[in-house]
């Protein structure tokens, strides 16, 4: 399904980084940076050109291909690697920065990666995270048709345990990024840090 979406010429989420991304990049300590399903790769750029080493893992070879084309247009460096989420293994307490915006997984392997997401930052480092909540399936403008992979603030405070909120709310924003998304959107939106193991 995501190779037929991203085989349009255009960017089909746009190339301009998620608005929640961009309204915290100040707030993220510098160094490497994981982005989860990063598709065209418009927010794994948008880091490479504030100074993150990136790595963007998707399962569509088709837009990674147009995310190494986009960084390559902007003049940075990202890396790639085609994997299913499913298959991937985050190296523990090896990322200053995870990224996961509208990254929308069946629950189980939701639990799974959100474990792994926890082990696999650095103290210190941060996790940013957007995603539709259940109320999206009213609005239609995006993300997935299915409840069960939509995500909620109290199932991610369980699913994130380790980490510290330093956001973490509930809204209806708009949500103009590509032809996909444009609307009203209602979103979770998350700003954690991995605390010391004896915090």
């Amino acid at each position: 399904m995501w190779d037929k979406r991203y085989s349009d010429d255009d960017y089909v989420y746009g190339t301009a980084a998620n608005d929640y991304l961009a309204s915290v990049i100040d707030q993220l300590p510098k160094g490497k940076a994981l982005c989860l399903a990063e598709g065209e790769g418009r927010n794994a750029v948008f880091l490479a050109e504030n100074g993150f080493d990136v790595l963007a893992v998707d399962a569509s070879a088709v837009g990674l291909k147009k995310a190494e084309k986009l960084a390559s247009s902007r003049g940075v460096t990202i890396q790639t690697l085609c994997i299913d989420l499913a298959d991937f293994k985050i190296k523990p307490g090896s990322w200053d920065v995870i990224v996961s915006i509208f990254c929308h997984v069946p629950p189980v392997l939701r639990k799974k990666l959100h474990q792994q997401v926890v082990e696999g930052l650095h103290t210190g480092g941060c996790l940013v995270l957007e995603a539709y909540t259940p109320e999206q399936l009213t609005y239609k403008t995006g993300g997935p048709p299915d409840e069960k992979m939509t995500m909620t603030l109290a199932a991610l405070k369980e699913e994130f345990n380790g980490l510290e909120f330093i956001h973490g709310k509930e809204l209806v924003r708009q949500v103009i990024e590509g032809k996909y998304h444009t609307g009203k959107g209602a979103v979770v939106q998350i700003l954690a840090k991995k605390l010391p193991a004896n915090h």
